[in-house]
């Protein structure tokens, strides 16, 4: 899910259990780095609400101490990420510092539920083989060239982010298929080929999905919270629409054309095509996908029946849970990765405490005074909140750019004299332009999965976040302009 890597540390697994006498508790060790981290985390927090404390009430000291704080965990992950959220719980309501139906807010949001969801339609695809159906499709969609080979690697993975609303579900599934696909069409193992395959199915499942409303953790948190602080629904039609024309399909044409010229090589030894077996779908397979196929239809026409993404996910969820069904594992809920749900949960309730503290207005009030707002100067105020929201990426995560700015975005709108939805799509710019892997924990899963190095993701990140700077931002701010947006 944010989309992040959050498996449990191998010092808590049964074999290093062993290791350790019953008389004794295993000792929580840190590396240099982690404690040089987590010292830095914690002086720069009360640094922060040490300064805060001179000029603002107790209450907002105390949450941008906290702000602080818990953005520093989360983007350094000294500790397993789900902690912090945990941390963040605890410290808001014993402390008082925001009633306990705003820090909790999260837990009542479709996005939660969304989450929740795609953990267990990723376990009912494994679960039917579904997986190994998508090896044998894929095989037939990648063409003779190796540009063929990376379209069709491209193209599948574009296509499974509207049925799958997970980036590291997706992830996890596509990228062991497409290692096995690389060397069974003679791309071995340390290759510009394989490596380009790999690193085309990565960024294609993550990027250009974050165009698609329900396939990424920022554009869920976006949603849940301009549902949760404003009433504002974004509906899935709408969002697509607006965003994936140029910052899904034509960055998706680009991710091509930057993998082919960084990472070239030569046409495939031998064809995948042939691998590719033809048995026919069995029950539970068709079972299956006329569940996804009802759920995509739901969220395309969310705009006429109202029911959020998060609460057809959920739907689809309970019946495939049922039993009966024979679509999941007996013990599939039990087996669910919960961790990844409290990260995401932490991150909205952060931003309902900042909007009820107050501290958002007062950061807007002084970020407007800085940087040249305008109320009637309206591409100018788009551009500055854009660039505002890549800063806070840069600082953060993609994650925190919806968390920080929703908070925001109702004083931004009266400062700039934009409408609401719109100063909450500049959030899509930004998050939608990656600049460093940091940034993207689905990236940081892929690497691990898939073996690549930092150094060839980075390259990847860096050309396309300049390309999708001079290129498709203008681009994309023409489209919002023919669609009356600004």
């Amino acid at each position: 899910m944010t989309d992040t890597t959050l498996s449990p540390k191998s010092a808590s697994s049964p074999a290093s259990r062993r290791d350790v006498p019953a008389t004794q508790v295993a000792p929580i060790t840190f590396s240099r780095r982690q404690k040089v981290q987590l010292a830095i985390v914690l002086v720069l927090s009360m640094g922060a609400g040490g300064i805060a404390a001179s000029y603002l009430s107790t209450q907002m000291a105390a949450t941008s101490a906290l702000v602080v704080f818990c953005i520093g965990m989360w983007a350094t992950a000294v500790v397993p990420l789900h902690w912090t959220s945990l941390l963040f719980f605890l410290i808001v309501v014993v402390f008082q510092i925001a009633p306990a139906q705003t820090v909790f807010s999260g837990f009542g949001s479709s996005t939660f539920w969304l989450l929740f969801a795609s953990l267990v339609l990723n376990a009912s695809i494994r679960f039917t083989g579904l997986d190994q159906r998508a090896a044998g499709l894929i095989a037939r969609l990648l063409g003779s060239s190796y540009r063929g080979v990376l379209s069709g690697v491209i193209v599948f993975a574009l296509a499974l982010s509207f049925v799958i609303p997970s980036a590291i579900g997706r992830i996890v599934i596509m990228v062991p298929i497409i290692i096995t696909l690389a060397e069974r069409m003679g791309y071995g193992e340390g290759s510009n080929g394989r490596v380009g395959m790999v690193l085309a199915a990565s960024f294609a499942t993550f990027m250009p999905a974050l165009t698609i409303l329900p396939a990424n953790v920022p554009n869920l948190i976006l949603s849940s919270m301009a549902e949760t602080l404003y009433g504002h629904q974004i509906a899935y039609a709408d969002y697509l629409l607006l965003h994936f024309p140029v910052l899904g399909a034509a960055k998706a044409v680009l991710l091509l054309f930057v993998v082919a010229w960084l990472f070239p090589d030569t046409a495939p030894r031998h064809s995948a095509k042939d691998t590719a077996t033809s048995v026919p779908l069995s029950g539970r397979e068709r079972h299956l996908l006329a569940v996804l196929a009802l759920c995509l239809g739901l969220w395309l026409t969310d705009s006429l029946h109202h029911v959020s993404p998060g609460w057809v996910a959920l739907g689809a969820a309970i019946y495939i849970l049922l039993p009966q069904t024979n679509l999941a594992a007996k013990d599939c809920f039990e087996k669910l990765n919960y961790a990844s749900l409290f990260f995401v949960v932490g991150f909205i309730g952060l931003g309902a405490v900042i909007s009820d503290s107050g501290l958002g207005a007062v950061l807007v009030q002084n970020v407007a005074a800085n940087v040249g707002l305008e109320e009637g100067a309206r591409l100018w105020n788009v551009g500055v909140l854009t660039l505002l929201s890549s800063l806070v990426a840069l600082v953060t995560n993609l994650p925190g750019v919806p968390a920080i700015m929703t908070p925001m975005a109702k004083d931004l709108a009266v400062l700039t004299g934009l409408p609401l939805s719109t100063v909450l799509m500049t959030q899509v710019l930004a998050f939608s332009n990656v600049f460093l892997p940091y940034q993207a924990p689905p990236l940081v899963a892929a690497m691990q999965i898939g073996q690549l190095s930092l150094a060839a993701v980075t390259k990847v990140c860096l050309s396309l976040f300049v390309l999708g700077a001079l290129l498709l931002w203008p681009l994309d701010l023409v489209w919002w302009h023919i669609l009356g947006l600004i």
